[in-house]
């Protein structure tokens, strides 16, 4: 069976093609068929690069059982939450509202008139450590919905007017706001661990931007610390991908070694802007390096060799095998290097603290003794530890390009290449590598004529732009305009700001 969903042009939507689900798109058809037949709508929002909605499709969506009652008892719409950012960000916010958290992949039940009234993120298959399973609350909300629709329709209403937004205030920005914000940040900051609050944890990468500006223009010695104890604990933990360079989403612990391993063209935009603008304020060179290695894997991986970013590459190849791509078994170090890069990768790079949940033989690489512990550990000089470092992590990433890689996204999102284009200016400003500003311009010129046509901006093909789109696009346009003074590119961004 190949349902409808085989002709979107979404990676995500394409995969669940093959599904014996009769998904619909996000469209007024699944709507008007969900209020003919009297039946609730299941919408399942999620990510081509998301682990959890990987493991819950070949879980729930490839069960036969549970997809003879979705089909049997509800209308069911597949949703790219990349595609359709404005769509899925109005439900998270519902979810939430419902005190089910937020998240992918994101599960919500609606009404005909599009109104949530039941969410959650990933259930599991069948009733689970006293969890309902994903059966149980199918099974369940079909009946509530058939018995309950006057109550629904009443809760619904409470909900929408819950998290309706309020009218911005307008207000200046002071001294005394500015205080207050890094007051806010640094309360939550982990000083043994660098970064914000517990595990997961997330970069913060605004955050962060609006730090080390602080501390240029306030030299304030508490914001440095917090600055640069977070971006060395980032930098040196399994977050960061030690051989390949960029950085995974987000660490599942507080201490920066246990990725999710999704790598984001978002992410990892942000967080070159970050090393770059603390290299060229603290002129650290291990800043720079890390900065490089960002632009290496974006290079790599998400670039087109004709201009344009790429979205993302998955986190797995399989379900099965959560990061198999980037993690190591001692053994294949063994394997992979001589003795003397063996025993200097292996106290440089492997700890027992870096082992897979699922597979105790495998373990993410992060930096576990830096090179001048090595060089005082083992008598060697330290520019000999160093480069057999770096000899030792080519052969690795030599090695690792020969498997099997997870899947990478190649849509050409406008808010994305955005970003990505301003954080390659600001790196090339820094750099002085004129291949970035090359390959910005490329990228740039790229956008406006595919995604830029006739006075309309659109976020993808066949998608109508977001403010984001905008947003990003204007900035692109200004930072390019500031390297090359032409100013066609201002004249554009004004265009878009009208």
């Amino acid at each position: 069976m190949t349902n409808r969903l085989s002709t979107e042009k979404a990676a995500y939507l394409k995969h669940s093609a093959h599904q014996k689900i009769d998904w619909y798109p996000w469209c007024d058809e699944a709507f008007e068929k969900s209020k003919k037949e009297n039946k609730p709508v299941f919408l399942s929002s999620g990510a081509i690069w998301c682990h959890w909605c990987h493991v819950m499709a070949k879980e729930s969506f490839e069960n036969t059982d549970i997809a003879d009652i979705l089909n049997e008892h509800f209308i069911c719409i597949k949703l790219d939450r990349d595609e359709r950012p404005d769509i899925d960000r109005f439900f998270q916010q519902a979810v939430a509202a419902m005190g089910s958290g937020g998240g992918w992949p994101l599960s919500v039940f609606l009404t005909p008139d599009r109104k949530p009234f039941f969410g959650g993120t990933y259930f599991p298959p069948d009733d689970r450590s006293g969890r309902p399973g994903f059966k149980t609350i199918l099974t369940t909300i079909s009946s509530f919905y058939r018995s309950n629709k006057i109550e629904i329709e009443q809760d619904t209403e409470k909900l929408i007017n819950a998290i309706r937004p309020e009218p911005a205030v307008q207000s200046e920005i002071n001294e005394d706001m500015l205080l207050r914000s890094v007051k806010e940040i640094l309360s939550d900051f982990d000083r043994q661990n660098g970064g914000f609050g517990a595990a997961p944890k997330f970069p913060m990468t605004g955050a962060m931007e609006f730090l080390v500006n602080r501390h240029f223009f306030t030299g304030s010695e508490a914001i440095g610390y917090a600055v640069r104890r977070t971006l060395e604990a980032m930098a040196k933990g399994g977050f960061h991908d030690q051989i390949g360079g960029g950085f995974h989403r987000y660490s599942t612990d507080a201490e920066w070694i246990i990725p999710h391993f999704e790598k984001m063209a978002n992410d990892n935009a942000w967080l070159l802007r970050n090393y770059i603008d603390a290299y060229s304020f603290y002129g650290d060179e291990y800043l720079r390096e890390v900065a490089e290695g960002i632009i290496n894997f974006i290079r790599t991986v998400l670039s087109d060799p004709e201009g344009g970013f790429y979205a993302s590459q998955d986190a797995d190849v399989t379900p099965d095998d959560e990061g198999g791509y980037f993690t190591w078994t001692d053994e294949d170090l063994k394997k992979a290097l001589d003795e003397e890069e063996y025993q200097v990768l292996a106290m440089h790079l492997l700890s027992e603290r870096g082992v897979m949940h699922h597979d105790e033989s495998k373990r993410v690489l992060f930096v576990n003794m830096d090179e001048g512990q090595i060089a005082g550990n083992t008598g060697m000089e330290l520019k000999d530890v160093k480069e057999i470092i770096k000899r030792g992590k080519l052969k690795l990433l030599e090695i690792r390009g020969k498997r099997e890689s997870p899947f990478i996204d190649r849509t050409f999102y406008t808010s994305l290449n955005g970003m990505l284009i301003t954080s390659y200016v600001r790196a090339f400003r820094v750099l002085r590598d004129n291949s970035l500003k090359d390959y910005a311009i490329m990228t740039l010129e790229k956008m406006l004529k595919a995604n830029f046509t006739g006075g309309e901006l659109v976020h993808s093909e066949g998608v109508g732009g977001f403010l984001e789109d905008y947003v990003y696009l204007m900035e692109a346009l200004i930072a390019i305009y500031e390297i090359t003074c032409d100013l066609s590119y201002l004249n554009k961004a004004d265009a878009l700001m009208d």
